[in-house]
């Protein structure tokens, strides 16, 4: 039987596109996530504020489903923000991720470096 944290990488895992590259979402600008997102608190995020991309990144990744993902999320962002976004997020989001993407983990080593 899985444990807690099997199940939810594989819920997880279930909302992840194909690719990267099919993360389409908006580079710059102010963007309001729908209410299935966010239910409560702040749902209008700019792109251009470090801080306010970081939340809305992270929001999407945690609560949004796969065409949340698609629409919300920009490929070159996540990479950028990957470093420092991988430290705010949960582990079975982290783990899935990285896994599935493992140029996200270049995002991170580059960082290091």
């Amino acid at each position: 039987m899985p444990n807690a944290f099997e199940l939810r990488c594989a819920q997880y895992g279930e909302r992840l596109p194909a690719r990267l590259e099919d993360l389409v979402g908006p580079a710059h600008g102010t963007v309001g996530l729908p209410l299935h997102v966010v239910w409560s608190g702040r749902r209008s995020y700019g792109l251009e504020q470090p801080r306010s991309r970081m939340g809305r990144y992270r929001t999407v990744l945690v609560e949004g489903q796969r065409q949340d993902l698609i629409g919300f999320l920009n490929r070159d962002l996540l990479f950028a923000t990957w470093p420092v976004l991988r430290t705010l997020i949960s582990r079975p989001v982290r783990v899935v991720g990285e896994a599935a993407f493992p140029e996200l983990n270049s995002a991170r080593a580059a960082a290091a470096a």
